[in-house]
């Protein structure tokens, strides 16, 4: 038997101008209230803190962090369109996304416990990575909304302008982590935070809880969702499994989405490859302090969520297709003298031109899967989309890692991450983009 997915006909938001505005902006501060979960909890600064003080050994400590990321990722691989896919039959995605982010911000509170001492070190893999899977799995639903609350000629707008607020929510909380309970010395910050311990480092753990929690609040109460199916429970876990053993079998006639699928799980992979050495590239090869790197990092961000916000009108305009083209050929522009540079200012300085084109390669993706989406199977294809990012993750690291020890220079093994960006661009070349659609009668 075919199980259809549920009805839902795109067009024009319902309800007046004037709540939409306020329903669109809430969803917009969710990115703020969740990225710092990613900011200062996988990267810049708990994650240092198990490296260092936890596991008692960076290089170690680090490898083993990022194996239990890893980790997580596959699972969120394999649970995202499964979920997914049940979601789009019970309609109503707001309820997992409540139930996700409360799981999130709670692990990340339960991080506090981690103390300075080896015997810490599994709990620790184990809580962080389970928070990174609600996290991740938080975004799938997250990103599907997009559609039920955005007119369809404000996507790319509202998708960009989000994903530069979610840069500057994650700068912003870890300003307020640094200055008010790590510190800038030895002495802790302004909060007074006992240092005993490690308290105010584990401190940073329950502010990522909190922020989320406080900030998610506004989509949650003025943010418009799916209607009800009236499906039930157990009705939508059998449906919700047949359609995805449906869209599996039948995925021949899905084929741009494919191509999309395959392109953008390329050049989102240099992206990650690129967050995950570049900040060893920078210390390594340029000589950078960490103390250099987190303001280079910051500074990173800045520009990115600037880019973000900043292509957002020309993604509605031209189309996600060829803003996400424009983003890499700008990152492989920016990219290719970076790896040249000798000297700090000219790498730094090459390195925010760079970051302009981040955050629309990104934000621009999210708007293009949204729109190829078909009705009704949108959490779906987020499910997808996030599987496929996650199932190729692995391949630049691997790959920077080999041609690194192969010719010996990280400059050459840099050069892996322009090789996505190029390869991911070409594959995109093959994608339908749906026309942009007129603002006529749109107004968001």
């Amino acid at each position: 038997m075919t199980i259809a997915p549920p009805l839902r006909v795109p067009g024009r938001v319902p309800g007046r101008v004037a709540d939409r505005r306020v329903g669109i902006a809430a969803w917009c501060v969710f990115d703020w209230a969740n990225s710092p979960f990613g900011t200062v909890i996988e990267t810049f600064i708990f994650s240092v803190y198990f490296a260092t003080a936890v596991y008692g050994s960076q290089d170690a400590g680090a490898a083993a962090w990022a194996f239990a990321i890893g980790i997580s990722g596959l699972v969120v691989a394999v649970l995202s369109p499964v979920l997914g896919a049940i979601a789009d039959h019970t309609g109503r995605l707001k309820p997992w996304i409540l139930v996700l982010t409360l799981l999130t911000a709670g692990f990340s509170g339960l991080l506090w416990f981690v103390e300075p001492d080896e015997a810490f070190v599994l709990y620790a893999l184990v809580i962080a990575g389970a928070g990174t899977v609600f996290f991740e799995l938080t975004l799938v639903f997250y990103n599907a909304l997009l559609p039920a609350i955005a007119p369809p000629a404000y996507l790319g707008r509202i998708s960009g302008w989000a994903w530069g607020l979610g840069y500057v929510g994650g700068l912003a909380c870890l300003v307020v982590a640094l200055v008010g309970l790590v510190g800038l010395d030895s002495n802790g910050g302004f909060l007074g935070v006992p240092t005993e311990g490690a308290m105010h480092i584990r401190a940073t753990a329950l502010l990522v809880a909190v922020w989320m929690v406080l900030f998610a609040l506004p989509m949650f109460l003025l943010t418009r969702d799916e209607a009800p199916t009236g499906v039930s429970a157990g009705q939508a876990v059998r449906r919700g499994l047949a359609q995805l053993r449906r869209t599996l079998a039948q995925i021949r006639h899905y084929g741009n989405i494919v191509r999309f699928l395959i392109a953008s799980a390329i050049y989102r992979d240099g992206l990650a490859t690129l967050f995950a050495v570049g900040g060893v590239f920078a210390g390594t090869e340029m000589g950078m302090s960490f103390q250099e790197i987190l303001i280079f990092a910051i500074g990173l961000n800045v520009t990115a969520g600037l880019g973000a916000a900043g292509f957002a009108t020309l993604d509605d305009r031209i189309g996600s297709k060829r803003t996400i083209l424009l983003a890499l050929i700008g990152l492989m522009a920016a990219g290719i003298p970076l790896l040249l540079a000798t000297s700090i200012e000219v790498f730094i300085a090459l390195a925010l031109v760079l970051g302009i084109f981040i955050g629309p390669a990104q934000a621009a993706s999210r708007t293009l899967m949204a729109r190829l989406s078909p009705a009704g199977m949108e959490t779906e294809m987020f499910g997808l989309y996030s599987l496929t990012g996650k199932s190729i993750a692995f391949i630049g690291p691997l790959l920077f890692s080999l041609v690194t020890q192969l010719s010996g220079s990280q400059r050459v093994g840099m050069l892996v991450i322009v090789g996505l960006f190029l390869v991911g661009g070409l594959l995109l070349l093959s994608v339908r983009d749906p026309e942009p659609v007129a603002e006529e009668g749109d107004t968001a």
